[in-house]
């Protein structure tokens, strides 16, 4: 056997992700994408991220999907205070909105590793803005607006975790 068959290859291509894309024609539809997702198993425990532009409907799905758990009272977008925690029957919930944020460091200075690394469902917009601190989201949504109503979903798994949720979502 030579050396090279002995040895992993330094440079590898990671494996490709499992992707699904989706339209929402209306809010009703968003509503009932966020109640699948609430109805999986492990999701208690996901990391997902929202991406997409202003008004595309990250926030709308959150509060579809916070209250698909079962969160009471007003949701509002965290997008001054950064994180707002919620709380469902026996489930810890995290919605962040690193928006505001200037440079990925914040997330550090925050103290945001602990929450990301305790139990409970994380949900952050605008993960972007804290890139290469943050872990891998278990599931990527990017929401692009297709006009008024309807919306383009893009989902995609990024950790095994994630796609096993992706694998548990009805076409």
């Amino acid at each position: 056997m030579t050396a090279a068959e002995h040895h992993r290859p330094i440079v590898e291509t990671p494996p490709a992700h499992k992707t699904r894309s989706l339209v929402w024609e209306s809010e009703d539809d968003t509503a009932a994408f966020a109640r699948q997702l609430a109805a999986l198993p492990g999701i208690a425990n996901a990391f997902l991220s929202l991406q997409g532009d202003l008004g595309a409907g990250k926030t709308t799905l959150v509060r579809h999907l916070l209250r698909a758990l079962g969160v009471q009272g007003r949701i509002k977008s965290p997008t001054y205070a950064v994180v707002e925690p919620h709380e469902a029957e026996n489930l810890a919930i995290w919605h962040f909105d690193f928006y505001r944020f200037s440079d990925p460091r914040e997330w550090e200075d925050a103290g945001f590793r602990e929450l990301f690394a305790s139990t409970g469902l994380k949900l952050a917009e605008w993960p972007e803005k804290a890139a290469g601190l943050i872990p891998p989201a278990d599931l990527a949504i990017h929401i692009e607006a297709l006009n008024e109503t309807a919306r383009r979903a893009t989902l995609q798994a990024g950790t095994p975790h994630g796609e096993d949720l992706l694998q548990g979502l009805h076409p």
